[in-house]
């Protein structure tokens, strides 16, 4: 069951006890097993945009670089979040200073938003690079002989504009196969690969895999 599946299902007007035919609905001789009060309220929230429904799924979904990210002196981050005001705000928090107070290291919290859009930011940029897609190539055909490096642009390169329509937990799933670790100092952050777990996504889009759970 994909993303496109459950918005049909959603929209079948059969589950209110109406009928549809060429694209206009009539009531059915059926009964209805879902009242309209529970239709509407689905739908109001459908009319919504996409990514305001996903920013609100993701904050419930485990943090996106949990176990990933690291400090300048070695330390992990740590996921966490308060509420003001009926508003989450998530972070990621030091153990440095988790363990020795505030100013115990020169990076000591995060936001989560910031932090993860900027990771995600560089793995599309990776996805479009020639050096990235010969090296992916080269290590999926160690799996695959038959893969061309066509097919391993192709394949990273449709990732890009998929990535949106993909349910957070999925995204999370990806960036725990792609990303090795994260380290975010005073100046920046570097964001180190797994290139095997690029030539593992390859092979899974080639074969439709990462489609099936947008």
């Amino acid at each position: 069951i994909d993303k496109k599946y459950i918005y049909r299902m959603l929209g079948n007007r059969a589950y209110i006890g109406e009928a549809v035919h060429k694209g206009d609905s009539y009531p059915g001789e059926h009964d209805a097993i879902i009242d309209r009060e529970m239709w509407d309220r689905v739908h109001a929230i459908l009319q919504e945009s996409p990514r305001k429904r996903a920013a609100r799924t993701r904050a419930d979904t485990p943090a996106l670089l949990k176990g990933l990210l690291f400090g300048p002196d070695g330390a992990a981050f740590s996921p966490t979040h308060t509420r003001k005001g009926g508003r989450l705000y998530r972070y990621y928090v030091s153990q440095t200073v988790l363990k020795h107070g505030a100013g115990a290291c020169p990076v000591g919290r995060v936001p989560a938003g910031a932090i993860e859009a900027a990771v995600i930011d560089q793995l599309r940029a990776v996805f479009r690079q020639p050096e990235i897609i010969a090296g992916t190539w080269k290590a999926a055909r160690t799996h695959a002989a038959d893969i061309t490096e066509a097919d391993a642009r192709a394949a990273l390169q449709q990732l890009d504009p998929l990535w949106d329509e993909l349910f957070p937990a999925e995204q999370a799933r990806i960036v725990a196969l792609l990303v090795d670790r994260v380290d975010i100092g005073t100046d920046g952050l570097n964001v180190g690969l797994r290139v095997d777990g690029l030539s593992s996504l390859a092979r899974e889009m080639l074969a439709g895999g990462i489609g099936e759970a947008a």
